[in-house]
């Protein structure tokens, strides 16, 4: 089976804090929604180290944040408070325009704590870009998971694996955490249109094919491979159907590109509205769209 492999970049977002950005690639732009695929840790950081987010804007889109371990507090300009800690998902609908920041929940700022993760942007259909914006969240406890042979399955997004998760979509959506013990071997159903595997740690085999670790692999559509796992992995599958070319530019993502120009404008005159309580914000990169 012939299987596009795609390898990350890193991406240094500040203060020591880097990523491994593996959507969107100069071979692949999308996989289903899914337009923007980034990895972060794991790390330790100490009491020293500040890798807060500060308010940064957003349209088009909708972003999806899940931890593999630590937490971090989540605040956008609807209003919404929310610690996202590992297991739970968290959907934030840009749609027309929205602001929020990511930061150090205050009762670790003064230890060391760890932190790993997955921070995706999923295309929204044409017709919703400009809906108004919106915050869920899905607590870990509320994703559906099964244990079949030497794998655990977590279907955090869509229908795979006969469960089906809560997390509310624009468009069909497919995101499964899969954890092997050493030697299992899974089929990989063909649950979407369009899919991908991500090995988070550990390199993996595809029908006796080696992956390496912090390798996303895209599968051909109705393809089924074995997924075998020569060491204790885990891997997350993203997928769906494909919702077409958008425009990326810094946060925006949009089917138009004079919208991308509009927002940037809107956002250098400050006429986004505003996180309570924030008064600092990320300023708009000076090469403009």
């Amino acid at each position: 089976m012939d299987l596009l492999q795609l390898t990350p970049h890193t991406k240094d977002l500040g203060g020591g804090f880097t990523v491994r950005r593996v959507l969107p690639s100069a071979q692949r732009q999308a996989v289903g929604p899914f337009l923007f695929f980034d990895h972060f840790g794991p790390i330790t950081a100490h009491p020293s180290d500040n890798h807060d987010v500060r308010p940064h804007p957003h349209i088009g889109l909708a972003t999806v944040t899940y931890l593999f371990e630590g937490a971090m507090m989540h605040r956008d300009s609807t209003g919404v408070v929310q610690r996202i800690e590992p297991g739970a998902i968290n959907w934030m609908t840009a749609g027309r325009g929205i602001v929020h920041s990511e930061r150090t929940p205050d009762d670790l700022r003064g230890v060391d704590r760890r932190s790993h993760g997955l921070q995706l942007w999923c295309a929204i259909p044409a017709e919703h870009e400009e809906d108004e914006p919106s915050f869920s969240h899905t607590p870990a406890a509320a994703i559906p998971s099964t244990e079949l042979p030497g794998v655990s399955v977590r279907v955090m997004i869509g229908e795979a694996f006969g469960l089906r998760s809560p997390v509310p979509t624009l468009s069909p959506t497919l995101y499964v955490d899969l954890q092997l013990r050493a030697g299992a071997s899974l089929q990989v159903p063909a649950a979407a249109r369009e899919r991908a595997l991500y090995a988070i740690d550990q390199g993996v085999e595809f029908d006796g094919q080696p992956v390496a670790a912090a390798t996303m692999v895209v599968l051909p559509e109705g393809a089924t491979p074995t997924l075998r796992a020569p060491q204790a992995a885990r891997v997350v599958m993203v997928g769906g159907e494909p919702l077409g070319h958008r425009h990326m530019w810094w946060n925006f993502v949009s089917s138009r590109k004079d919208r991308i120009v509009q927002a940037a404008d809107d956002w250098a005159a400050q006429r986004f509205p505003t996180v309570p309580g924030e008064t600092e914000f990320i300023p708009l990169p000076e090469r403009r769209p």
